[in-house]
């Protein structure tokens, strides 16, 4: 628990992370923060997602509509959440010349996207329209 308070303080005062191990090679860090803006895009093309569900789809039946854009927007918040954790835990690693961390998030990540497309799969087929 301690180990989470730290990386979370590091969240806001990133310039922190040079107090611990060695600076690694630029181009590892440079990598690490690569990595970070991916899993932004990701966060932001699950928040547009939820969007475009609420938005674009008003035919649907309100609950399933708001839980498919509730789903996707949950798992942006998320992602984005996990990006800067990812990144500080990664950066001290490799500060610290430790192995980088081990995450089971992408494959719920994976898991959370997979149940929303078969449930608009499930939607398109059986057109699930209604108020």
């Amino acid at each position: 628990m301690s180990d989470f308070i730290q990386s979370l303080r590091l969240w806001f005062a990133p310039q922190r992370l040079r107090e611990e191990g060695e600076t690694p090679d630029y181009r590892f860090s440079l990598a690490n923060e690569r990595t970070f803006l991916a899993w932004i895009r990701t966060a932001l093309a699950l928040v547009g997602g939820g969007f475009a569900v609420d938005q674009f789809l008003p035919d649907l039946r309100w609950g399933v509509r708001v839980g498919l854009a509730l789903a996707l927007l949950a798992a942006g918040v998320l992602c984005a959440l996990r990006a800067v954790n990812h990144w500080v835990r990664c950066e001290r690693a490799m500060r610290r010349g430790e192995d980088l961390p081990a995450s089971r998030f992408p494959a719920v990540l994976s898991l959370a996207v997979a149940v929303v497309a078969v449930a608009m799969v499930v939607v398109v087929v059986f057109g699930w329209a209604g108020r």
